[in-house]
């Protein structure tokens, strides 16, 4: 297991993620719906859910949305109360939407896979191992990949567990 502290911005997500926990405050996991998004939306919300979160979800409707974040969504997970919005999968190009959500008082976090573009959005934490300034050496991982590593990193920092009981923890939960 290479050790997820190398992917950038790792620390700043969690630290996000426990504030908006310890706050209760409503967490929305945002993801695409092909195979990897759902996959990865439903593997965060679970591990959310299980350590007491208020969480969400939010996946477009392929017909009418497409892929990614749009300005509609976050309006409709606005209205419902979110404070914190987790991508999976996407938002490493919204730019212009992650500055909106900052508009409405909603914080952004980003984890994706997606190659980058040179700008990044300006979210509480942007992890995504193709970022030129992330040392992660696998650059091939899958979003929810991406999302495992963020959780192992979460149960290592904030819940004190070793990496190998880390993940085997998080397996056993699902």
């Amino acid at each position: 297991l290479i050790d997820p502290f190398l992917m950038k911005d790792i620390v700043k997500a969690i630290d996000g993620i426990w504030a908006a926990i310890e706050k209760g405050q409503k967490i929305t996991v945002y993801g695409d719906y092909d195979v990897d998004g759902v996959t990865s939306v439903c593997t965060l919300y679970l591990y959310l859910k299980a350590l007491g979160a208020d969480v969400n979800y939010y996946i477009p409707n392929r017909a009418g949305e497409g892929y990614g974040v749009s300005v509609a969504a976050i309006d409709a997970i606005a209205e419902e109360g979110t404070k914190l919005i987790v991508t999976v999968d996407t938002g490493t190009t919204a730019v212009d939407e992650v500055e909106y959500a900052k508009s409405l008082g909603i914080d952004f976090i980003i984890t994706d896979h997606h190659e980058c573009r040179s700008d990044l959005p300006d979210a509480l934490a942007v992890i995504n191992p193709h970022r030129p300034d992330c040392e992660y050496p696998f650059k091939e991982l899958a979003g929810v990949g991406v999302v495992f590593k963020l959780i192992c990193a979460y149960e290592e920092r904030i819940l004190g567990r070793k990496r190998r009981d880390a993940a085997i923890s998080i397996f056993n939960r699902f």
